[in-house]
């Protein structure tokens, strides 16, 4: 399964946020395989700033169960000042839609 988001990052944290980024915490990286993420990226638009993310889960509900781990909510925190965020400091974030997609086949 295919899914991708967009988040708003406050202007001047673009290096800050790909440094936090790069390495991500190892025990955060082992939850979301844990929980079925295949591949995950993030992608800026340095003109607006917005992040496009893009992830291949195995199942959406283990996807949305990651928030609940004790990393994912000590994550939100270390990265809050960084961009929007809800009040339990989850990034503001908008599903987006997918209209177009093209696959090798084997």
């Amino acid at each position: 399964m295919r899914i991708a988001f967009k988040m708003k990052l406050h202007e001047g944290n673009e290096k800050e946020y790909e440094k936090r980024h790069n390495p991500i915490w190892p025990e955060l990286e082992e939850v979301l395989k844990e929980h079925g993420v295949i591949t995950y990226s993030i992608f800026l638009d340095k003109e607006t700033n917005n992040l496009f993310g893009y992830a291949e889960i195995k199942d959406r509900k283990k996807w949305d169960e990651v928030a609940n781990t004790g990393v994912c909510r000590k994550w939100w925190v270390y990265m809050a000042p960084l961009m929007e965020v809800n009040e339990d400091n989850s990034p503001k974030s908008e599903e987006l839609k997918e209209v177009f997609h093209i696959e090798k086949s084997n």
